[in-house]
């Protein structure tokens, strides 16, 4: 706790309130559109910056135990990318609707790895980081194998090859990204101090909500699109991402917050971005809405979703 009279570090008051800075992002990108489209040709760079500060924050011990939880991580990511996908796929052919927008909007962020900010966030809700870094990094290599049988049961989602392109990118931004933050972690800061850490959040509380900033260009033009359109899409979005992420707790609450938050997390929140990077517009085009609405859940997480996985 700081003395009383001195002045209280900007950096550690941002990550006491990190939650808040997430929605004051999510305001700053809805009311100042301009400021969202600078920003948004910048979202592949704060990504790797995101990906840097999570790995620099948790260092190369991510990785140990890491062969261990192997079949754990491995299981999560097939069920996840895999397994839910074609579970959705195969419940819009049973009803009728597969190729209809809905679907292919559930089937796209089902496919999805996690997004790549799931170690902040699970900072920010109290949870050890090191699993969501483990499900983010091999999600993101078995994409390229994952999403092959979603793409051919809906082949109108479009080439295959361009998606696993954009995953292999991804991935090579992953290693670095990450790479060059467990390094600087390892040879030049290797006990850091809380307050060094609780700086180090506040760095990453303040770079996600300018990346919340430059996410929401879709979502102001999906909120522009009519009333009664943004309204089914913003109830289908909150109710897809919690409903994933409290269905997940309800199975995994016997493994305790270092394997059931971050998984539950992961669970509703995906990388939807990398398909936007990967298809032609007039394949997205009928789930842009969903996918720029979703990312008001998804940010709003750490806060609403609190107090839930703090019972945990």
């Amino acid at each position: 706790m700081p003395r009383r009279g001195l002045p209280v570090d900007p950096l550690i008051l941002l990550a006491r309130h990190g939650r808040w800075v997430l929605v004051a992002g999510l305001v700053a990108g809805v009311l100042l559109p301009g400021l969202a489209a600078r920003l948004w040709p910048w979202v592949p760079e704060m990504v790797a910056l995101l990906l840097f500060l999570g790995a620099l924050r948790v260092g190369p011990g991510v990785f140990d135990g890491a062969l261990r939880a192997l079949p754990l991580t491995l299981g999560a990511v097939l069920v996840l990318q895999l397994a839910l996908p074609l579970a959705v796929i195969g419940g819009g052919f049973a009803l009728g609707v597969a190729h209809g927008p809905t679907v292919l909007a559930l089937a796209i962020m089902c496919a999805a790895p996690s997004i790549v900010s799931s170690p902040n966030m699970c900072l920010m809700l109290g949870a050890p980081p090191e699993f969501a870094m483990r499900l983010l990094v091999l999600g993101t290599a078995l994409l390229p194998l994952t999403v092959i049988p979603v793409f051919w049961f809906l082949p109108e989602l479009g080439s295959v090859s361009e998606v696993l392109a954009a995953a292999l990118r991804l991935l090579a931004v992953i290693v670095l990204a990450t790479g060059a933050g467990f390094a600087l972690r390892a040879l030049a800061w290797r006990a850091p101090g809380q307050a060094a850490l609780a700086r180090l959040d506040g760095v990453s509380a303040l770079m996600l909500a300018v990346f919340v900033i430059g996410l929401m260009p879709a979502v102001g033009a999906a909120l522009r699109e009519g009333v009664v359109q943004a309204g089914y899409w913003l109830g289908l979005v909150f109710a897809v991402n919690f409903g994933l992420q409290i269905a997940a707790h309800a199975l995994l609450r016997g493994r305790g917050r270092a394997v059931a938050v971050p998984l539950s997390l992961i669970a509703g929140n995906r990388n939807m971005a990398l398909f936007l990077v990967a298809l032609p517009p007039e394949v997205t085009a009928p789930a842009m809405v969903f996918i720029g609405c979703y990312q008001i859940p998804m940010f709003l997480t750490p806060l609403v979703m609190a107090r839930f996985y703090s019972r945990i």
